[in-house]
């Protein structure tokens, strides 16, 4: 079942410490690219989830948020370093002294030194990964879920479409034939008004006649715009990132089709062939949007 490349997935989990909540979203990109918003404190995480992501999303761009909420009970005092501040009053007290001025030293400016209060080291960060992961597997799955839906519709869409292209390739094949036969009744009209009676020399008209239906002949486009269609419809069935190879054929599909509307020398092909475009163009615009 082919995915879509746009989608949204939300999941969280929690344990005593706190609740791990995960957003991930991700639109159309020609490559991979993942982007990982957390708190500095989980950055020791990143790439365990960067590789969780990179598991499930193969193509696209996925920005992922983490955010850790701590448990409402959970207080946490920094420690206090008493030799530092100790040393910041002993340095504050001489400072005074060399300069005959009051020595007295307020609490806070002391607390506000460097290093005086220490970073909490209360976060486990070993113990929370399981957390973050599982929370990350759950938004992971949201994604998957909508990005899977869509992808039906775009399946259902693009068979729709490879239908109706189908449909014109029928018709221009049908129309092929008849070009040559009115090409050359068409000249021989117009020869024996200009000749005004004279016998036409048959051996030149089939010459001439020989040349065009050369010139104006399609049936390899035909038949590798058939070929093109088959690989297009086993593609969409397989289980797999298939946005690469049914951009390929869009492309070589074109081909094709551009082709036989530069070898047309006809209105109704030529007409033909627009309609086709226009359908392509519409194909490859849903087929961009599929991973």
């Amino acid at each position: 079942m082919i995915k879509s490349m746009t989608g949204y997935g939300k999941g969280e989990a929690a344990d005593t410490q706190g609740r791990c909540v995960v957003e991930v979203k991700t639109v159309n990109n020609r490559y991979g690219e993942v982007s990982v918003k957390m708190p500095r404190s989980f950055l020791a995480y990143e790439h365990e989830v960067r590789k969780a992501v990179g598991g499930r999303v193969k193509r696209g761009k996925a920005d992922l948020f983490v955010q850790w909420e701590a448990a409402a009970a959970e207080v946490v005092v920094p420690p206090l370093n008493h030799a530092v501040a100790k040393g910041y009053h002993q340095a504050f007290q001489d400072l005074a002294h060399e300069l005959h001025v009051s020595a007295e030293i307020p609490l806070s400016l002391i607390l506000a030194q460097r290093n005086v209060l220490q970073e909490s080291a209360s976060e486990d960060q070993g113990d929370l990964l399981p957390l973050v992961l599982q929370a990350v597997g759950q938004a992971l799955d949201g994604l998957d879920g909508m990005r899977l839906r869509e992808g039906e519709a775009l399946q259902a869409d693009l068979k729709a479409r490879r239908t109706d292209l189908a449909a014109l390739v029928a018709q221009v094949r049908e129309r092929a034939p008849q070009v040559v036969d009115e090409y050359q009744q068409k000249l021989q009209q117009r020869l024996e008004k200009l000749l005004g009676g004279t016998e036409l020399d048959p051996q030149r008209l089939a010459q001439e006649v020989a040349l065009l239906a050369d010139r104006c002949d399609i049936t390899e486009e035909l038949v590798r715009l058939e070929s093109h269609f088959i690989q297009f419809d086993e593609t969409l069935l397989l289980k797999e990132p298939v946005g690469r190879k049914l951009d390929f054929l869009m492309q070589e599909i074109n081909r094709e089709v551009n082709t036989i509307g530069s070898k047309a020398n006809d209105a109704t092909i030529t007409s033909l062939v627009v309609q086709m475009k226009a359908e392509l163009e519409k194909m490859r615009e849903q087929v961009q949007n599929i991973e």
